[in-house]
């Protein structure tokens, strides 16, 4: 090889080992990405395997979670503000979880001993038309057409004993009259009460939950906040406040709607002469969290009424029912459900019954925050592609769009 003046430098720079350094300096680099690349491969399946772990560990108590979570969303208003004016402590989240277990236990405690008494005279009442029949309401000969033929009917089918007891024995419910006799068998009670043992464990979880939410709650929505933020960006903030407006909105638009709805109905069945004015104003309340679902509830009770032979306040009812029930489901929901979230009632509509159906009276919540979910990301992608379209077609040149046209 030629020694000339420019190949002299490049010797001396490679016998003195700076060319080697530069060599092993680029190839450490390597080392480190690849070693760093796949540290971080074990570290994402190393998460995701003991997430698995975790939700197949948890998986029964996933809707006690949830309702905790439902729980501690629609008191942090109520909540922060009380936090504001008496100070963190922890007795204060113990007060809102014990008012909670209260608005939850009383009525059912009070419903259950009603019911008792009801069963019992359920019993009574079954077996004394098992021995004389069903009396023939006086209403019946009042009917303004076919009263006769009715009455008729009635004094030959069911005001006879033995016509009953042979329908009884059609319909194989020997077995109930027995039961309501004993009281209740060994079987039964030992399922209701696994089932109540259950749901108990369930509502006393839940409940805890409320508390450590309610209790690190400016801790928990912090670390929410940046978990959303690095996964999703900007958009993850979005998306958790249109979870939380339709929670808040089923709230008002279903829950408390639908109590609001009971007490009505409450004071008319009392007024009606309805037998248990309160269990069927809680019963109608419940049912009318569920949109069409009230109808059952008013039109259930106003047959009762009319059995008890008052074909007027059976009527009023009904009628008072229908008109509070569609002025409720149709102006009144809309309004507190979808304003906030800005989703059409279609789709809220869809998340309450479809979530209902597959959650059950979590659904109710869980059903209305997909859909919102669902609509924004639906109104982010419609726009995004309307915007890169329309950036697209302004950064055309004249000579484009002329060969376009």
């Amino acid at each position: 090889m030629t020694d000339t003046p420019a190949a002299r430098p490049r010797d001396e720079y490679r016998r003195s080992g700076r060319f080697h350094d530069k060599s092993d300096n680029k190839l450490e680099t390597l080392n480190r990405r690849a070693t760093y690349a796949l540290q971080r491969r074990a570290r994402t399946y190393l998460a995701l395997t003991f997430i698995g772990l975790g939700l197949y560990s948890l998986w029964n108590l996933i809707p006690a979670l949830l309702w905790g979570t439902v729980f501690a969303i629609c008191l942090w208003p109520i909540y922060e503000r009380m936090e504001k004016r008496c100070g963190h402590s922890m007795w204060l989240p113990a007060a809102f979880t014990t008012l909670l277990a209260l608005v939850f236990l009383i009525p059912i405690f009070f419903v259950g001993y009603r019911l008792t008494d009801e069963l019992h005279n359920a019993s009574r009442w079954l077996e004394s038309i098992r021995q004389s029949g069903i009396p023939m309401p006086q209403w019946i000969d009042r009917l303004p057409f076919r009263a006769a033929a009715i009455h008729h009917w009635w004094e030959n089918t069911l005001a006879q004993p033995q016509y009953l007891n042979h329908l009884f024995s059609t319909l194989d419910i020997s077995h109930l009259f027995s039961t309501l006799d004993i009281g209740h068998s060994m079987r039964v009670t030992r399922q209701v009460g696994s089932e109540v043992l259950h749901r108990g464990l369930l509502f006393a979880f839940s409940l805890l939950t409320l508390f450590f939410l309610l209790k690190d709650g400016q801790g928990i929505t912090a670390r929410c906040l940046r978990g959303s933020n690095r996964l999703f960006g900007p958009q993850g903030k979005r998306l958790a406040r249109q979870i939380i407006f339709s929670i808040h909105g089923t709230l008002s638009g279903l829950v408390l709607v639908g109590l609001g709805e009971g007490a009505i109905m409450g004071v008319a069945y009392m007024f009606a002469g309805a037998s248990q004015p309160l269990i069927f104003a809680l019963g109608t309340a419940v049912c009318a969290m569920v949109p069409f679902l009230g109808w059952v509830a008013v039109t259930s009770v106003s047959l009762l009424i009319l059995v008890k032979g008052n074909m007027v306040g059976a009527l009023v009812v009904w009628l008072l029912g229908a008109v509070l029930l569609f002025v409720a489901d149709h102006f009144v929901r809309p309004v507190l459900i979808g304003g906030t979230t800005k989703v059409p009632f279609m789709w809220v509509l869809l998340g309450i019954l479809g979530g209902a159906e597959t959650w059950g009276l979590l659904g109710l919540f869980l059903g209305p925050a997909i859909m919102a979910v669902l609509h924004l990301l639906w109104i982010h992608w419609t726009d995004s592609y309307a915007q890169r379209k329309a950036l697209e077609a302004s950064e055309e040149t004249p000579e484009l769009q002329a060969k376009k046209s």
